[in-house]
């Protein structure tokens, strides 16, 4: 709930030291003010199953008295990471690419084909496999 500050972060003096809350809280307070006190579908990367969504999930439904049938999150949907020819996408990997360098080389129609053709809960790979599969599909679609 409380993480101490590294050198160059913000810090508020506190029981525990300086430090500042934790992305956890921040992450349910941003939520809940503007989605409400009830979230029927709340979504991350996999890798914010735990702690992350379980931390978010006890403060909340403690800050918000929830309990007898009432909870903060109907669903979690957890998706699967971007992945360059296979390795995670990761700015530390230098395999990092943004949505402006992908369309210099594919439609905007290619890519939404592309992660169509991806379970939306297993890591999704952008190859020049992915992409040629893609093409392959939008151009059966057109000739349809």
């Amino acid at each position: 709930l409380w993480k101490a500050s590294k050198s160059g972060e913000p810090a508020w003096d506190s029981p525990w030291g300086a430090g500042r809350p934790g992305w956890h809280i921040e992450c349910s307070v941003v939520a809940s003010d503007i989605l409400g006190e009830t979230l029927d579908i709340h979504s991350g990367g996999e890798d914010l199953k735990f702690p992350h969504h379980d931390n978010e999930l006890a403060q909340s439904e403690a800050c918000l008295g929830c309990g007898e049938g009432r909870q903060w999150v109907n669903y979690f949907t957890h998706t699967g990471h971007l992945h360059i020819e296979g390795l995670k996408m990761s700015k530390s990997l230098k395999n990092f690419i943004t949505i402006r360098q992908a369309l210099e080389n594919n439609t905007a129609r290619q890519l939404r084909i592309m992660f169509l053709l991806q379970a939306w809960d297993q890591p999704m790979n952008y190859s020049d496999q992915t992409i040629d599969d893609a093409r392959a599909k939008e151009s059966t679609l057109k000739s349809f």
